[in-house]
């Protein structure tokens, strides 16, 4: 009964020193969501509308000279970028991401990933951790794992450039993207979208496209070259700050899930602690009570 008492006791330690820590994080990743969702909030509509004006310009350029970074190839190499966090304890926020890249290869891609044409750049250590372990046949870029650590627009920049460089010398057909949007601490959708190249906008009424009549000043190509690459750069800028959003929410939520559960599982011992003192009692006064007894009865 003693040993039982004493195993209770450590648990119930174990579990004090682990609900301290659990709180301890929700409250780190509290403090930090407050910044990182302030940033998401303020960037998303200006990225979006900026995002849909470019899509509507190209989309109107029909035949013209316009700019490389929306005109399709056969698709023959790929790139897929992964944004998750560099640490887990977010519940499964970052194997949602990575199951939403896996079902991209698997849908689209398969080919290109069976012809060795398939490449993965990888921001956050979590998803190179997932797709290192079940595709090896992806060629990996890991110069931007740890993005994270230095997250402001010119270092987000160099990412975003180089993919854009590398779209424009053709060393990549397409570029797709796989991120964590944030909505609230709660949700967190992982989302899949083309990067490269740029997508048009159809718009048609009554079975006639309508063509927006713009006027480009200095000229079109001019507004373009330098246009487009900062439109990208501030989609890209987008994703980032959306998924680190969302990986704060994601561990704020599951550490106060994980402290709630650890409340719980204190009662329950308590309880069991309780019972177990109760019966290590009566069983002493028991004796007692018999040991009394057999001395009266002598």
């Amino acid at each position: 009964m003693a040993a039982n008492l004493k195993e209770v006791r450590e648990r119930i330690s174990t579990v004090n020193n682990t609900q301290q820590i659990t709180k301890a994080m929700k409250m780190v990743s509290a403090a930090k969501l407050r910044k990182a969702q302030q940033a998401i909030q303020q960037m998303r509509p200006y990225a979006d509308k900026l995002n849909d004006m470019l899509r509507n310009i190209l989309s109107n350029l029909e035949g013209e000279s316009f700019s490389s970074f929306s005109k399709e190839r056969p698709v023959e190499n790929v790139c897929i970028v992964v944004v998750t966090s560099n640490r887990g304890l977010c519940g499964a926020f970052n194997n949602n991401v990575s199951k939403a890249a896996a079902q991209l290869i698997e849908d689209k891609y398969a080919e290109q990933y069976n012809s060795g044409k398939l490449h993965m750049l990888n921001i956050g250590k979590k998803g190179y951790d997932y797709f290192r372990k079940r595709y090896p046949g992806i060629h990996f870029h890991t110069e931007h794992l740890l993005l994270f650590d230095d997250l402001n627009y010119e270092t987000i920049g160099l990412v975003s450039q180089g993919l854009m460089d590398a779209f424009a010398d053709e060393k990549f057909d397409k570029v797709e993207v796989a991120y964590g949007q944030f909505k609230n601490a709660a949700v967190q959708y992982p989302i899949t979208l083309q990067f490269l190249p740029v997508e048009k906008l159809e718009v048609e009424e009554e079975g006639d496209k309508m063509k927006a009549d713009y006027i480009f000043e200095p000229s079109m190509e001019g507004l373009l070259e330098n246009l487009v690459p900062s439109i990208l750069q501030t989609q890209f800028q987008k994703f980032v700050l959306d998924t680190h959003a969302s990986e704060h929410g994601a561990r704020m939520t599951a550490m106060d899930s994980a402290t709630e559960n650890a409340n719980e599982l204190l009662k329950e011992l308590k309880i069991s602690y309780n019972k177990a003192r109760q019966e290590a009692i009566t069983k002493e006064i028991l004796e007692i009570v018999g040991g009394a007894a057999a001395l009266e009865s002598d």
